[in-house]
């Protein structure tokens, strides 16, 4: 659930289950209504402040600070998101070969040869997080990164980039090679609350 529509999410499952008592413990937003129906949803960010859910919604609406780092083998984003605003991004790609089915020695060059490539890919994609993250991180409030967890691991390992690594972190999952709309369907999912329900 993206952020701006969590305030009318709870105003109509409010409005279906009269009576709904509501808890914050820790990270976490609990209901249960009359019916038995239950809801959990964790905080992004939360702080101990929380106490109801006019103040879960007053904390997500924040205009948060973002780093998005997206990096698969030959493909990257990067960008910087206050609130709901892209501020700044970087896509690109780089050619790595795929895997050939030769063996022996051909093998072998392909797979060093493909590994050359991926670590060209990859010091491509940490110059631009370098550039575009690393001057703001006093101000991010959370680093999102996706794609191949190897792959994000390779560019973020750089000891230049070792204080970004120190913030918050939220991990995407598996996206697709990183291009423009992929990128704009992780900065949603990174400003979202998951919300799991429970009927009775």
């Amino acid at each position: 659930m993206p952020f701006e529509r969590l305030s009318g999410w709870i105003e109509r499952f409010d409005a279906r289950h009269p009576g709904t008592q509501w808890s914050v413990a820790e990270d976490t937003l609990t209901a249960t209504g009359p019916d038995g129906t239950a809801v959990s949803m964790t905080i992004p960010l939360a702080v101990a402040a929380l106490r109801t859910p006019e103040d879960v919604i007053a904390h997500v609406g924040r205009p948060w600070r973002l780093g998005v780092v997206l990096v698969r083998r030959g493909g990257f984003a990067v960008a910087y998101v206050e609130g709901a605003a892209l501020v700044e991004a970087k896509t690109g790609r780089r050619h790595v070969q795929g895997k050939t089915k030769a063996g022996g020695w051909s093998q072998h060059r392909f797979a060093n040869r493909r590994d050359n490539q991926a670590r060209v890919a990859f010091e491509a994609a940490a110059g631009y997080v370098e550039q575009l993250l690393l001057p703001r991180r006093a101000t991010l409030d959370l680093l999102a990164s996706g794609g191949d967890r190897r792959a994000v691991d390779a560019v973020l390992s750089g000891a230049a980039l070792q204080p970004l690594t120190m913030l918050p972190q939220r991990w995407l999952g598996g996206v697709p090679d990183p291009r423009r709309a992929v990128l704009d369907r992780a900065i949603i999912t990174a400003r979202s609350v998951t919300i799991r329900i429970t009927d009775p």
